[in-house]
């Protein structure tokens, strides 16, 4: 599993928390965490592919397409 950061991980939440709201969803939040990969220029962001596309969250927590 990539290494996170606390607001990572509460990022990683809340989106995980959106994607599943009024419908089943096959992933468990553990499962959808471990889909999270390393950005490949090091700073700390991490990628997670969620919903047809992909989110970078940064360190701190800010996420962007």
């Amino acid at each position: 599993m990539t290494r996170t950061t606390r607001a990572q991980r509460e990022t990683l939440f809340r989106l995980w928390k959106r994607a599943t709201d009024g419908a089943p969803h096959p992933a468990t939040y553990r499962e959808f965490r471990e889909t999270a990969q390393p950005v490949f220029f090091g700073d700390g962001a991490i990628c997670v592919p969620w919903l047809g596309m992909f989110v970078c969250i940064e360190p701190d927590g800010y996420s962007h397409t």
